[in-house]
């Protein structure tokens, strides 16, 4: 990737503008009952309404309307109580109708702004200029003259499954202003998202994706500059990369005397740059007319009211409180946040009189990889955030030792119930007395005379396996600071 001096990159400002494209979590698609399902064999999750036969109509998916409505009022938008879908023109084989249904001049969402922040924990925000609802096209697949399933030197293929797919397009004001800022900003839609529980937003599998205008201007400029409009991004690394990457060409472009032109580039990840698609002198004429075949939405504000009461507390909220009011680290604050119900399940550890910081040590640690061995999500574990309380509270009050504690965590995720029950019952509480202790010490020192006579030549290591060796004896119920103390004065008596 070309690179410029600081000198030069700082006498001009970037100005960008994002267009998210996600598809909505539902059963089924935006105006059809088959099913929303990503992949399967190509064309068998297709009906004569996604397929747009003679004579099919379709029926808005109401779930759809409800997850873009929570979306709305997350971000402070203006939900439109009457809003109504369009028909936007467009001659291309993925879209079988020849349009695609979309809205117009009366999105469901007008407005809103977008906290997030940067790896430094820095805050940004940007507005909205809109949210509106639309119906996902099918996928293209160029064949060329390897591929056995088609005949001739090469080919197109069109698989419809994710025609009519929900999708929701968030518009962004151009008020970002670096390839960094850019990433922290789709980020925190996709966190947003998450924590709504309204998509899944894997762009690997095409549920989040952007588009990014991009232009520059002089520093101190309010003036626009001419944009250009970057696609094929399907990772945030190549986000950062592709952004970074045309600021850069067209700086060097402006240096040189050349003139920006207005056009769609695409992102080829093996280069590392940007390329020509097609000009875009002019906008496209998409020819919007209202879609006949469907009724405007109307919706009732005890409904809304109710979408507004269900809202769970937003991710920015969580991290000023994680990082400000807890002292968490950006990163370790933004990891809890990232992963789905991490937040949440420390946040009601936390209501159990543990401290936030405890509480991510322990799910950040054992319990983030049991989920991942296990498959079970942290919400859905038998270990419930009461229980993993009383545990922490019974190792900070030295009532068991973290072996005794990891051993624990492993049968409370598998079976669930309450650890001091367990303790209680089975005896796993520390041995912190010394005359206990003293014990263990001299039956780990009798049965072990060579790494006695190993300590006594200069081998610090024997006394790490003769602590050990008392660890194990009492099942891990020692005290391990108190018995390598005590190990370390009988050694220094039997010197």
């Amino acid at each position: 990737m070309q690179t410029l001096s600081q000198d030069l990159r700082q006498r001009y400002q970037a100005v960008i503008g994002i267009e998210c494209h996600v598809e909505l979590k539902t059963a089924s698609k935006m105006f059809c009952g088959c099913p929303n399902i990503f992949g399967g064999e190509p064309n068998t999750r297709i009906c004569p309404v996604c397929t747009a036969l003679p004579g099919a109509l379709p029926v808005p998916n109401r779930v759809a309307i409800r997850h873009l409505v929570l979306a709305a009022l997350a971000v402070g938008g203006s939900v439109a109580r009457y809003s109504k879908f369009d028909r936007k023109s467009y001659f291309y084989p993925d879209m079988p109708k020849n349009y695609q249904i979309s809205q117009f001049d009366t999105p469901l969402c007008d407005g809103g702004v977008v906290e997030y922040w940067l790896a430094d924990g820095e805050r940004r925000r940007c507005r909205l200029n809109r949210i509106h609802l639309e119906e996902d096209t099918g996928k293209l697949l160029h064949l060329g003259s390897g591929d056995g399933r088609l005949a001739g030197s090469a080919a197109s293929a069109v698989d419809f499954n994710r025609a009519g797919v929900p999708l929701m397009e968030c518009v962004s004001e151009p008020e970002i202003h670096s390839a960094e800022e850019a990433v922290g900003y789709l980020e925190a839609l996709k966190r947003l998202f998450q924590r709504l529980g309204i998509s899944d937003v894997k762009m690997e599998e095409g549920s989040l994706r952007c588009d990014a205008n991009v232009s520059i201007r002089p520093h101190g400029s309010l003036e626009l500059g001419t944009k250009t409009e970057i696609k094929n991004m399907n990772s945030f690394r190549s986000v950062y990369r592709a952004i970074e990457s045309e600021i850069v060409r067209q700086i060097e472009l402006v240096e040189r005397g050349e003139r920006i032109v207005q056009e769609t580039r695409g992102w080829n990840e093996s280069s590392g740059v940007t390329h020509s698609m097609r000009s875009k002198e002019q906008a496209h004429d998409y020819r919007y007319f209202p879609d006949p075949d469907l009724v405007p939405i109307l919706l009732e504000e005890q409904e809304i009211a109710l979408l507004q009461a269900s809202l769970p507390e937003m991710p920015w909220v969580l991290f000023d409180r994680f990082v400000g009011t807890d002292e968490m680290s950006p990163a370790i604050a933004t990891q809890l946040i990232d992963t789905p119900g991490f937040a949440s399940y420390v946040t009601e550890v936390h209501r159990h009189g543990v401290s936030v910081q405890s509480a991510a040590n322990f799910v950040l640690g054992d319990l983030a990889r049991l989920s991942n061995e296990t498959g079970i999500p942290l919400a859905d574990a038998p270990l419930t955030p009461a229980a993993l309380a009383e545990l922490i509270g019974l190792v900070e009050a030295q009532r068991i030792t973290s072996k005794v504690a990891k051993e624990l965590i492993l049968r409370l995720w598998r079976d669930g119930g309450l650890p001091t029950a367990i303790v209680e019952r089975e005896g796993l509480a520390q041995v912190a007395d010394p005359a206990a202790l003293a014990e263990f010490v001299d039956a780990a020192l009798a049965a072990h005379p060579q790494s006695v006579s190993d300590w006594r030549a200069g081998k610090e290591n024997a006394l790490k396996f003769l602590l050990g060796q008392v660890m194990k004896a009492s099942r891990g119920r020692a005290n391990p600071v108190l018995a390598e103390q005590l190990l370390h004065e009988r050694l220094v008596q039997k010197s």
